[in-house]
């Protein structure tokens, strides 16, 4: 049975982390003794005290070497997290006492990308130096991350959690949704296009329960009408766009401010499809009661002018 937590802080020590590490990147015990500056009796030792540690083999012995098991590679990778989590502590710590608030995480889902690189040229006018991670996944992981503690906010929406009260949020503002395809799609031309027209397309669309995913279904029921047989289902822009530049009939819907990016380069083109439902407002979220760094305020102000700021419509 593995360890208890309380068992594993007590036992496990940061330099047994870097030998995990250091087999990992050298598959022999003795060169990574040499890359941790210990001997390899040492190593040993540590290697046998780790294993104990969790109660677990991790390693299976080879005439060529050390090779990780399931365990052990499960291992390696949380040392490395660990690691690297270390070394932004001591990059925000440095920040801090040079006056420049260290290092931000932030995330985002695809819709908002276009307001946080706009108020990111804000922050980086403010604070030159600071380093900045920009994560974009779908709301449900970037939520999981801002449990984890390895963002400080992210924009995305809460709704899709199943304790969206373990967040602090602030609403930015609606996101707004066009339908696109390629440019060479036989609807380009029309005047004006009713969802009936795309009924027979295949699609591109979001996962199941994800809100442009539950925009388009509203919208199809609204319409009486069967939701697309056989799409093909991403949360990824480029993923999308690769599609919709291969296949002359694929439509897909997308956010607003992205879609026109692509527009503008040439590789889709608006639809003249108007859509009667609205999508959920994007947040900043943050987890409920955590205090926000220097630098995440800063942003957080940033975001907030650029959301009200007039959008040229």
């Amino acid at each position: 049975m593995i360890a208890s937590l309380p068992a594993l802080v007590s036992r496990l020590r940061l330099k047994q982390l870097r030998l995990l590490i250091a087999l990992d990147e050298q598959g022999s015990l003795h060169k990574a003794a040499e890359q941790v500056a210990i001997t390899q009796p040492g190593a040993t030792k540590a290697l046998n005290e780790i294993e104990a540690a969790f109660g677990m083999r991790l390693f299976n012995r080879t005439s060529q070497g050390l090779e990780a098991n399931d365990l052990g590679r499960c291992a390696i990778r949380y040392a490395r997290l660990i690691h690297t989590d270390l070394a932004h502590l001591r990059e925000e710590m440095i920040g801090i006492l040079q006056g420049q608030g260290g290092r931000l995480s932030v995330g985002v889902v695809m819709g908002a990308v276009p307001l946080l690189v706009r108020s990111l040229a804000r922050l980086q006018q403010a604070q030159p130096e600071l380093s900045v991670e920009v994560v974009e996944d779908t709301s449900a992981r970037l939520l999981g991350l801002i449990d984890q503690g390895r963002l400080d906010l992210a924009i995305c929406r809460t709704s899709v959690s199943p304790r969206p009260d373990a967040y602090d949020c602030h609403e930015l503002y609606q996101e707004r949704l066009r339908v696109v395809a390629n440019p060479a799609h036989p609807q380009v031309s029309a005047e004006r296009l009713e969802l009936r027209d795309l009924a027979d397309s295949r699609w591109v669309v979001y996962p199941a329960n994800m809100p442009m995913r539950l925009v388009l279904e509203r919208e199809f029921s609204q319409a009486g009408l069967d939701f697309p047989r056989y799409p093909l289902e991403t949360a990824s822009t480029f993923t999308t766009l690769m599609l919709l530049r291969q296949e002359r009939d694929l439509v897909a819907l997308m956010p607003r401010e992205v879609a026109e990016v692509a527009i503008d380069t040439g590789s889709v083109a608006a639809l003249p499809l108007q859509l009667r439902s609205r999508s959920e407002p994007f947040s900043l979220v943050s987890r409920r009661g955590a205090p926000l760094s220097a630098p995440a305020r800063l942003l957080s102000q940033a975001l907030e002018s650029e959301s009200t700021a007039p959008s040229g419509d």
